[in-house]
């Protein structure tokens, strides 16, 4: 390093964008890289190794979640599981000769949504639900949008934008009672705060490694026995015969290893970390005018904080922030650079203007009181210099 240069503090708070691999998970992973290194299909010693470690990681994934090892379908992330869940039902739904409906909600992830609409142009007849002004879906709306054709409902456990969390409890009991499948994209809370598909009462679920600190590129998801799903492409059969494609034994490893530690030290880190999101949220209302907590008195994530920063781009405010040293987002992380308000702050009735002044903040296990510190020393500071500069008084 140059003399004279100093490095610049680095605060990470972009946890719901991903999150670092532990350093335990690369180190389950490295040997499936090298050493054993078989096919998992093959018989040989080589491929036995492999296929052993798929199962203990299957095994570790489903008790994460409270699902059984067999109920597991390992795929790429929380993409192809959303995709693998309502394709999978609306193909099933076909192949017996009935109209596909599906029912989903306003403010789905892409992953979700656009798959909606990609089967919408196939002919699939697609209900949207409404949110409440918290953000919450609308159960009376589900209720009323559920009929003989409906192929599955799918509704997220928790959104990625304003955290919070929807009555998956209820909504299941609903859709249970007119013998609809429910898949809910868990993605964002698989990790965060306790999943348990049983209690929950779903029928399908999808989880996505990189969200609580494993790998890129694999996810699972959970199918309960008995449930009716098709594979959406053609192949070996693996996975059940729902995955076709020769497995990726590392990053299967570190999905395991990822539930494995999620699973042992997830209820010490809950209580810690919402204490920091709610110092973050108090600091920020306290030093700054014209700030809303979306979704504040709704049940939320205890590291998600949505914010909308009135007179200001978000865009504007995150890249501000990041020259200082400070990682956030100005939407979900799929959806930054689209030029549009997020869909998920109009959904929960801003307007264009207010919507594109909306920031996310979302903390994570490396996450201290004195990076919340730090970040309210310099927001105010940023968010004071945009507001001279911008043209909306």
């Amino acid at each position: 390093m140059a003399r004279g240069t100093e490095l610049k503090r680095r605060v990470y708070l972009d946890h719901n964008a991903t999150t670092y691999a532990r350093r335990e998970v690369v180190e389950a992973m490295l040997p499936y890289f090298h050493e054993r290194y078989g096919n998992a299909s093959s018989l040989h010693f080589l491929g036995q190794e492999s296929r052993d470690a798929i199962d203990r990681a299957r095994a570790l994934t489903a008790a994460l979640i409270g699902a059984e090892p067999e109920e597991i379908i390992f795929t790429s992330g929380g993409t192809e599981s959303d995709n693998l869940a309502i394709r999978g039902l609306v193909k099933s739904r076909r192949r017996r000769g009935a109209a596909p409906h599906v029912v989903t909600s306003v403010i789905e992830h892409p992953a979700v949504q656009k798959t909606c609409q990609d089967l919408a142009l196939e002919g699939s007849r697609v209900t949207y639900v409404p949110c409440d002004k918290n953000g919450v879906v609308r159960l009376d709306r589900i209720e009323e949008s559920l009929s003989t054709e409906t192929a599955v409902v799918s509704i997220m456990l928790a959104n990625n934008e304003t955290g919070v969390v929807q009555p998956i409890r209820e909504i299941a009991a609903l859709t249970r009672s007119r013998g609809v499948p429910l898949h809910v994209d868990a993605v964002q809370g698989v990790g965060k705060i306790p999943v348990d598909v049983a209690d929950l009462g779903v029928d399908l679920l999808s989880i996505s490694a990189h969200k609580f600190y494993g790998p890129k590129g694999v996810g699972a998801l959970y199918v309960r026995r008995g449930i009716a799903l098709e594979p959406v492409y053609t192949g070996g059969s693996h996975e059940c015969g729902l995955r076709p494609g020769t497995e990726n034994t590392p990053g299967i490893v570190g999905i395991g290893e990822a539930s494995r530690i999620s699973k042992q030290e997830l209820a010490g880190e809950v209580a810690r970390i919402a204490d920091l999101r709610d110092r973050l949220e108090k600091g920020i209302l306290e030093r700054v005018d014209d700030v809303i907590v979306m979704g504040g008195s709704a049940p939320r994530l205890p590291n998600t904080s949505s914010l909308v920063v009135q007179r200001v781009e978000g865009e504007a405010i995150t890249l501000n922030l990041s020259m200082r040293g400070f990682a956030i987002s100005s939407g979900s992380a799929c959806s930054s650079g689209a030029n549009e308000p997020s869909h998920v702050l109009v959904a929960l009735g801003l307007d264009a203007a207010d919507a594109q002044g909306g920031i996310r903040i979302s903390l994570g296990i490396e996450n201290t009181r004195e990076d919340v510190a730090a970040f309210l020393d310099a927001f105010p500071g940023v968010v004071a210099r945009l507001r001279e500069l911008s043209p909306l008084k």
